[in-house]
């Protein structure tokens, strides 16, 4: 019998994983591409209409964090990965799970809308151009893998004189690199990872780079704690459960000291309103050291531009000959049918990927969500999750408990995301959260990795649909390929560095147990 048709659209991180999740399940998809290449974002062209990474771009999340779960990073890969890596990575990925013949590439989405007997088969009439052409298809259900970015948003309303601005102005994503900025004054508006970013790298070439901010940020540095990852570090289940024991206030104070203690935030002109959990922090690893040379100059909101500089809010004037406005992107699905029960105003999705009104469950949005952790675990999670809805194998709730659960989770989403919060929560739909405490009965030393370690998608393997082999060895492995490519020089010690006592180990493997036990007998 052959599988249900799914249509795939883009072959980004999310639409491969997607592709991959639709064979495992048995289902046929066809993935339409608008460009010529695999990649989305992460693919670095010099020119061109369409968002995609600048040329020193370096990710933001480690390679152990960042993995597809049944195919982790090769060993010898960086902990933090230029794009030309994570390309690299995509090309293996798609080889070795023969998804390359699933796309069709050059193809562009025209128009999804409800085939006419949708209430009964749940299906879609999909147009899509390709080479000149408008073809016509009938599919089973629909996943949006269109990604995040596609929107660049420019609120020049907000800046009164900008039009009157005899320098250049442009949006974050038509940089591609910084050769052409050089001894120029420059202003970033914005002070997200983007903002951040390119304020550091024009930092080199410029005469000045002024960021500007109306609200400040928390700034990560991407090496925590003993040289380690800090996702690695953060993003554990210990972590996720003290999350939840501690009140915000004392969570927001120790990190709040722990970032400050880096640099002290007031001092650099970066305390942001805010505290820390009502917000996504930043990644700016340089950007103490820009601002302490004084090649970055913080500076508030601009109020207006004049033809040849920027005034701030707090009256003082400077001179710029660029704007870069840092300030995100918005997604949009121009290719949907204009219907409320396909996507409202609101864009409401349960759990951010069904669409709560829809007759069937046909339409899957993937990836559209940026928790603070990587996008690949996250969006391949939820394509597991589609597949399995679109199979009819779990079943969605009703219309209004949808509505109820996206209406009680909105406050807390409009903060942030938590990254092990969420992947437990879409794992649970399917059957494949990790069982801690069964674990511990049997398997102790997999177990104490998994809640003391970091949370990495290998997880997510361990039962259920879509069990790996390889997901248990993965785990106890992970440290390993953490630690390979930092060793680089052969180093001659005297000695060997002590071992961890035997008291701590016990300590080690008695606390998460006696944490289980509790939470178990008051649940």
């Amino acid at each position: 019998m052959k599988g249900k048709r799914i249509m795939v659209i883009g072959a980004g991180v999310s639409g491969l994983g997607a592709i991959k999740i639709c064979l495992e399940e048995g289902l046929e998809p066809t993935c339409f591409e608008e460009s010529n290449d695999i990649g989305g974002l992460w693919r670095y062209e010099t020119e061109g209409g369409r968002p995609s990474v600048y040329k020193s771009v370096i990710s933001n999340t480690s390679k152990e964090m960042t993995a597809y779960s049944d195919y982790p990073f090769p060993d010898h890969f960086p902990n933090y990965l230029h794009n030309s890596k994570i390309m690299e990575y995509l090309r293996m990925y798609v080889k070795h799970f023969h998804i390359l013949k699933h796309i069709r590439f050059l193809s562009k989405v025209c128009s999804v809308r409800k085939h006419s007997d949708f209430s009964f088969t749940g299906q879609w009439d999909v147009v899509v151009q390709a080479e000149g052409k408008q073809e016509s298809y009938v599919f089973d259900g629909i996943m949006v893998c269109s990604g995040l970015f596609t929107n660049p948003i420019m609120p020049l309303q907000e800046f009164p004189g900008i039009t009157r601005f005899k320098g250049q102005y442009i949006h974050s994503w038509e940089y591609k690199s910084p050769e052409k900025f050089q001894g120029k004054k420059i202003i970033v508006i914005g002070i997200g990872n983007s903002g951040v970013d390119l304020a550091i790298e024009l930092s080199h070439v410029a005469a000045q780079v002024f960021l500007s901010t109306r609200r400040g940020a928390w700034i990560w540095n991407r090496v925590w704690d003993n040289g380690m990852p800090l996702d690695t570090v953060l993003f554990t289940r210990f972590n996720s459960l003290l999350n939840k024991i501690c009140p915000a206030f004392l969570t927001n104070r120790w990190a709040e000291n722990k970032l400050n203690a880096h640099f002290n935030h007031d001092i650099y002109g970066l305390l942001p309103q805010h505290r820390f959990l009502s917000h996504q922090a930043t990644f700016g690893d340089d950007l103490p050291n820009r601002i302490i040379s004084g090649r970055v100059l913080m500076k508030p909101n601009v109020t207006k531009f004049t033809e040849t500089s920027a005034i701030f809010e707090d009256g003082t004037e400077e001179n710029v000959d660029v704007v870069i406005f840092a300030t995100g992107y918005t997604y949009s699905f121009p290719f949907l049918e204009n219907n409320s029960t396909v996507l409202d105003i609101q864009h409401s999705m349960y759990k951010f990927v069904f669409p709560p009104a829809l007759e069937k469950p046909t339409l899957a949005f993937i990836g559209i969500l940026q928790p603070v952790g990587a996008t690949i675990p996250t969006s391949e999670l939820q394509s597991r999750w589609a597949a399995r809805v679109f199979k009819g194998l779990n079943k969605l709730p009703s219309v209004n408990g949808m509505m109820a659960h996206i209406r009680k989770k909105k406050t807390e989403f409009e903060k942030t995301v938590q990254y092990v919060d969420y992947m437990d929560e879409i794992a649970s739909e399917i059957a494949v959260k990790p069982n801690l405490f069964s674990l511990f009965l049997w398997d102790p030393k997999l177990a104490l990795e998994i809640f003391l370690g970091p949370c990495t998608p290998y997880q997510y393997r361990l039962q259920g649909p879509g069990k790996w082999a390889g997901a248990r060895e993965a785990i106890l492995t992970q440290r390993e390929r953490i630690i390979k490519p930092l060793r680089t020089r052969t180093l001659i010690r005297d000695q060997a560095p002590c071992s961890v006592p035997f008291w701590l180990k016990s300590i080690c493997v008695a606390l998460p147990l006696f944490v289980l036990t509790f939470i178990i007998n008051k649940g």
